[in-house]
């Protein structure tokens, strides 16, 4: 059974921030909203956030920063870069570094809604028990497996 957890929408920008926010709720997702990289540091200890969409620049950080925050979590939190550029550099370094995805803005509702999905997806694969390897068993008399 996998644990419901929350979205977490953090820009600087205000029309960004309400631009997403309207896509996510037309998703049936409320998300959490957070201006600064400290706001939404304090948000992910506190909340149970399985994905973040974060801008690539915030006023007090980067993305880089919440990426490093996240790995000192309990929880699994993936982090969606969102840019206004195009930067193929730029991605494969989120990419390297952790993040879940890296998308435009404005964002476009299918590509919002293909990050929840994806995420929903990697949560369920994530909390999935894994099933004990069973060795085969072996004859006592000739030591083969059966």
């Amino acid at each position: 059974m996998t644990v419901p957890w929350e979205v977490l929408v953090l820009s600087a920008q205000f029309e960004d921030r309400r631009s997403l926010t309207h896509i996510l709720a037309s998703q049936q997702v409320e998300p959490l909203c957070c201006s600064t990289l400290r706001e939404a540091v304090e948000t992910l200890r506190k909340e149970s956030v399985g994905l973040v969409f974060c801008d690539k620049s915030l006023p007090d950080g980067t993305y880089r920063d919440l990426l490093t925050a996240a790995r000192g979590l309990k929880t699994r939190v993936r982090v969606v870069v969102t840019s206004h550029q195009a930067d193929w550099d730029e991605y494969l370094e989120a990419m390297r570094l952790g993040a879940f995805d890296v998308i435009a803005v404005p964002c476009r509702p299918t590509d919002v809604e293909w990050m929840v999905i994806q995420a929903k997806r990697d949560d369920r694969a994530h909390s999935r028990p894994t099933e004990p390897t069973v060795a085969p068993l072996r004859h006592a008399a000739t030591g083969t497996a059966s």
